[in-house]
């Protein structure tokens, strides 16, 4: 149970920071890059040595660091900018409706067991986070977001598919290739990956003039980095001590983040919940409760 609330926690710190990274006028990007540069250096502390050598690109997990440390940057950015255009509320439901994409594939690939109140409870969550974070309009309060039609779909769309893909990809290792010998040569790899990919792409952009180092980002990558790391640690330690049940765990998982960070960022930040969005954050108790012990 500590381990499951504190990757609530922790992983709602870390869209709630974005928010703070618009408020200091921090880059994402160099945020995020440092944010895993930070990842690599606590894993390599908490693994006692580092794990990198010239035998593991022969590993099972291999491939799939690599994909997941891409697949980190390009989503961060995503949620970064979703939340700070958004709301945090709306960067939270866009990116933990995706728990149906790994709940289905556990029942599916796994044969994990079902039944028809866990059913009832995932279609309540989905109407729960809907409501929980259902903008009035296409404004934070106090800072007004002019955001396209378009641009409103498509934002939820992709990361819904890409928070999907990643939890799935996360259980699928998890199950398939990773150990408590090799968790966190997976996990600093998968960062290194991640740092690697967006130190080439803010080089690039340096170069071309379309950033400016922002010394400042070094802390704010400092202060991202260290919760993200143990979100992820805690998280598959979640999953480890619940085998065969990960169709329960991760929509649990994913309700607490948008219940915990939706409030949040009501309290701290005063973005706007209506009567309809409180209505969600209620019913994503009952949805809890009935994925939870169906």
């Amino acid at each position: 149970m500590l381990f499951l609330a504190a990757t609530i926690i922790l992983t709602s710190y870390l869209t709630l920071s974005f928010k703070m990274l618009q408020r200091f006028n921090i880059s994402n990007l160099q945020a995020i890059v440092f944010n895993y540069f930070t990842c690599v250096i606590v894993g390599v502390i908490v693994n006692g040595s580092v794990p990198f050598n010239s035998q593991m690109v022969f590993e099972g997990w291999f491939p799939w660091a690599c994909i997941m440390g891409i697949t980190f940057v390009l989503l961060f950015n995503l949620i970064a900018y979703t939340a700070q255009k958004m709301g945090v509320a709306v960067a939270s439901v866009a990116n933990k409706l995706s728990l149906v994409i790994p709940f289905s594939f556990s029942l599916y690939l796994y044969n994990e067991t079902s039944s028809w109140i866990k059913i009832v409870g995932i279609i309540m969550a989905l109407t729960a986070v809907v409501l929980t974070c259902w903008p009035k309009q296409n404004t934070v309060k106090g800072s007004p977001q002019l955001i396209s039609p378009l641009i409103w779909i498509l934002l939820p769309a992709i990361l819904f598919l890409g928070s999907g893909f990643l939890d799935t990809m996360i259980k699928y290792v998890e199950q398939s290739f990773i150990n408590e010998h090799n968790n966190n040569a997976y996990l600093i790899t998968s960062f290194a990956i991640a740092f690697i990919s967006g130190f080439i792409i803010l080089v690039i952009l340096l170069i071309k003039g379309k950033e400016i180092f922002d010394k400042r980002s070094v802390l704010a990558g400092i202060l991202i980095g260290i919760p993200n790391y143990f979100s992820i640690w805690f998280l598959l330690e979640v999953l480890k001590q619940y085998p065969g049940n990960s169709s329960a765990i991760i929509p649990i998982v994913n309700m607490g983040i948008v219940l915990f960070s939706s409030v949040m960022a009501w309290l701290i930040f005063k973005e706007f919940l209506s009567v309809k969005n409180w209505i969600g954050i209620l019913l994503s108790l009952a949805a809890i409760s009935l994925i939870a012990y169906g």
